[in-house]
């Protein structure tokens, strides 16, 4: 079954409680949390204090995805803030390793991230060390992000190198995630869809998640999470 991850950022900053409150109501078990510095991404979003709050106020797996320059300066200080789950860009470091097994020795799940034009093989060395690997699927340098129809192909691709390899990682997705694109992703090969817009900008955003979730929940597809 493949799970629904929302996107916080996307919520009204002024109500997380009740942001966080409406997400548990509906029987998800994550929150994603997007960490960007304005240097690596351009948007400048929250630090290690937002995460030590979350996690107070919650007990939903918090899932923080790190576009920062630099991630061995900050990855484990995230984990010690309270994150359950990390992920951090290949491209945006030279020690993907060493920081991978930070985040692990501290009991958190270790994540690798990839832009949608940055090819897998870049993860060659570390795929048999990660707990799961985020696909970005929508363009992060654009205000607005829609899916990039060719990332469903990566996704196949990843999946099959999983299976080929007898591993374990999950594969999530972030980006352009919408009602119309859960069942073809999680049919790649996905296990976990991150959603920010598609849930907090509309009408009613706890019908929205629970759409989703239905449908993560009865495509096909063998999750790996």
């Amino acid at each position: 079954m493949a799970l629904i991850a929302p996107s916080l950022l996307a919520a009204d900053f002024a109500r997380l409680a009740g942001a966080l409150e409406l997400i548990k109501s509906t029987g998800a078990t994550l929150v994603h949390v997007d960490v960007a510095d304005g240097h690596f991404s351009p948007d400048l979003t929250v630090g290690q204090p937002v995460i030590r709050s979350l996690r107070n106020a919650t007990d939903l797996e918090l899932d923080v995805h790190l576009l920062i320059e630099r991630p061995e300066r900050f990855a484990a200080e995230f984990v010690d803030a309270g994150a359950d789950r990390v992920s951090v860009h290949a491209e945006a470091t030279t020690n993907l390793h060493p920081i991978l097994e930070a985040i692990r020795v501290r009991g958190a799940k270790a994540g690798a991230a990839l832009n949608p034009s940055t090819p897998l093989e870049m993860l060659a060395e570390v795929i048999g060390e990660v707990d799961f690997v985020t696909l970005l699927t929508a363009d992060p340098s654009l205000k607005e992000r829609p899916f990039i129809p060719g990332m469903l192909e990566k996704i196949r691709r990843l999946a099959r190198a999983r299976e080929e390899r007898r591993l374990k990682f999950a594969i999530q997705v972030e980006g352009g995630v919408s009602l119309e694109r859960v069942e073809e992703m999680v049919q790649a090969g996905a296990d976990i869809l991150v959603a920010g817009s598609a849930i907090f900008h509309n009408e009613s955003p706890r019908a929205r998640l629970v759409e989703l979730i239905r449908l993560a929940a009865t495509a096909r597809q063998t999750s790996k999470v």
